[in-house]
């Protein structure tokens, strides 16, 4: 894919942001082949640079996957010469502004929203907070953890009668920087048909909220509280990972044909013919007893002979795989999704996005402090050095 093929070339964003939520935004849109500045207070810069180990080339592996593909630059926000040399900047050249500046703070400034779009109507401004805009809490500070036990996720992942237990991955940082491009492109749809900019809102919480849509959907309908399910899922059953005789396999059988499929492939016939089971509804109301059926079948047998069975049958599932059998696995590898720089030296995950069958490419780790402050502020002499 050469730079000219990037969908969002010629674009260029300025990234005032640290931790994960605001630099997952400026890295999705670096490697659609924006232009990302991203903008770091020295000495120490992004927090997240020392968030190891692990580190990789001298800097944590959470900053290097997060910032792949962007300039570095600096700006100390309590310089009036670096605020006002960053600002001509972004007048100057910038189409997008993102920031998850403590909230409040960077808006009292001559690079908040109303005073850049008040200069620069056609600007995009993506504010990427904790609570949102308005509200009790709109001023609070907020992280990923705390964002899945305050929007309810803590409160439906587990097991039933468990700890509270935090969904591995950062989904809350992940998800708002994703919610955080899809509301940048379409103000870019939008620029291009009136030539306007403006601002664009989201949050840690209302990340959280939308990730909660059924189980909130399904409080307001009934009334009654979701729990923690393990690996189940409270609306079709069965749906969850049952323990075989090497390890564990998920299984899928979503609808009452794929049980009856199931049923068959496993030698338990006579569950579909029980009254109880015959619809997915019936199926919920009487989940634990047609559970222990079926674990206690899945437990005579090893995982590769129940995958081929069911395969077979064509029920959906899937092997418990850990991070490394991920990275090995054939199909992980034919996707290309794994990407090596130019020279060889790292290797990151890339967008699950192919354009034309072809996947935008690692072009460069992330930057150290400051390295391209020269190329950019060539005029201010408190931020060339």
């Amino acid at each position: 894919m050469s730079p000219t093929e990037y969908p969002l070339a010629g674009i260029t964003v300025v990234e005032i942001c640290h931790s994960v939520a605001g630099p997952y935004a400026g890295s999705i849109l670096a490697q659609l082949g924006a232009e990302v500045l991203k903008i770091e207070n020295p000495p120490n810069g992004d927090h997240s640079r020392a968030w190891g180990p692990p580190y990789w080339h001298d800097i944590s592996c959470s900053y290097q996957c997060l910032n792949r593909d962007k300039s570095g630059l600096t700006a100390n926000f309590k310089l009036p010469e670096d605020v006002e040399s960053l600002q001509q900047l972004i007048l100057d050249r910038v189409d997008v502004v993102i920031q998850n500046i403590k909230p409040g703070s960077i808006e009292r400034s001559s690079i908040g929203s109303k005073a850049l779009l008040a200069a620069k109507p056609s600007l995009i401004y993506c504010n990427l907070s904790a609570f949102g805009s308005t509200g009790p809490l709109a001023l609070k500070p907020g992280y990923d953890p705390l964002m899945q036990a305050f929007g309810g996720l803590m409160s439906v992942t587990g097991e039933k009668h468990g700890n509270p237990v935090r969904v591995g991955p950062a989904v809350i940082d992940l998800g708002s920087g994703m919610w955080a491009v899809i509301g940048i492109l379409a103000a870019l749809q939008r620029r291009a048909n009136t030539g306007i900019g403006g601002v664009v809102d989201t949050s840690l919480f209302e990340t959280a909220l939308a990730w909660m849509t059924i189980p909130l959907t399904n409080f307001m309908a009934t009334g009654e509280l979701s729990y923690p399910m393990g690996s189940g899922i409270s609306e079709i059953v069965p749906h969850q990972a049952f323990q075989v005789s090497d390890g564990y396999l998920m299984v899928a059988a979503g609808n009452d044909g794929l049980f009856k499929k199931l049923c068959s492939a496993i030698s338990r016939d006579y569950l579909m013919q029980d009254g109880r089971y015959a619809s997915n509804e019936g199926r919920v109301r009487n989940r634990e007893s047609l559970i222990e059926s079926l674990e206690t079948r899945f437990q005579e047998e090893s995982k590769d002979y129940w995958m081929a069975q069911l395969d077979h049958a064509g029920v959906p599932n899937a092997p418990m795989q850990n991070v490394e059998q991920v990275l090995n696995h054939p199909q992980t590898k034919a996707l290309n999704i794994v990407q090596d720089l130019p020279n060889g030296e790292m290797r990151l995950p890339g967008l699950p996005l192919s354009f034309d069958g072809v996947r935008p490419g690692l072009r460069r780790k992330a930057p150290t402090i400051g390295q391209d402050n020269p190329k950019y502020f060539k005029s201010s002499s408190s931020l060339a050095n």
